[in-house]
């Protein structure tokens, strides 16, 4: 069922769509859906190609190799989570927690949604180091982060205090995203049983 939604997502791009400047676009989004049908090294360009319904050398006018565009969808699913938590954050009211619980449920939730590209997203951090664009990606996507735990210790601790917070919210969230993804989670973890997870560990790590 879900790789014929997946398939289906494909072809209800039109295809006059990217014959007019869009192919890139509709390639990444193309290898997005290969990638959580059968693993980043699960498929070929010129399946790919097939898939897009665009000759098998069209890629190469916009992507040097295979490499080349499945880091793009990891750059891409890099800023979707970005935009995403940046959403779920604002959205946040009441609890001045909120938006910090907001980032770990919709930090999980992504992973839940696109696990593909959340584990090729991590697969390419071996390569952050040459890659100052990956890199920047990254740290923006931290950046919502250390922005919400900043707000919520105002203005007093230094710098070291935020990222050292913000890096616990992180390491805590990362590792239960990938044990829920990778069926590891052996505790009953309905929504609103996650939901007091990520509000025990926000108040753990923020109030102490």
């Amino acid at each position: 069922m879900r790789q014929k939604k997946l398939e289906q997502a494909v072809e209800t791009i039109p295809r006059t769509q990217y014959h007019h400047g869009d192919l890139r676009a509709h390639l990444i989004e193309t290898v997005r859906i290969l990638v959580e049908e059968k693993g980043a090294d699960g498929f070929s360009i010129s399946e790919a190609a097939r898939r897009a319904g665009v000759s098998s050398a069209a890629p190469y006018k916009h992507f040097s190799d295979r490499g080349e565009i499945v880091r793009a969808v990891a750059l891409a699913g890099i800023d979707r989570m970005r935009d995403q938590m940046d959403a779920a954050a604002k959205a946040a009211t009441g609890d001045p927690l909120a938006p910090i619980m907001a980032l770990g449920l919709c930090y999980a939730s992504f992973a839940r949604a696109e696990p593909g590209v959340f584990r090729l997203m991590f697969g390419l951090t071996k390569d952050h180091d040459e890659d100052p664009e990956l890199q920047a990606h990254g740290e923006a996507c931290f950046d919502v982060v250390k922005r919400e735990v900043r707000t919520f210790l105002g203005e007093g601790p230094p710098d070291q205090e935020i990222e050292r917070r913000s890096y616990m919210l992180h390491m805590f969230v990362h590792g239960h995203a990938f044990l829920e993804i990778d069926g590891k989670n052996h505790l009953d973890m309905s929504a609103g049983q996650e939901a007091l997870l990520i509000a025990d560990l926000a108040r753990r790590i923020m109030q102490d």
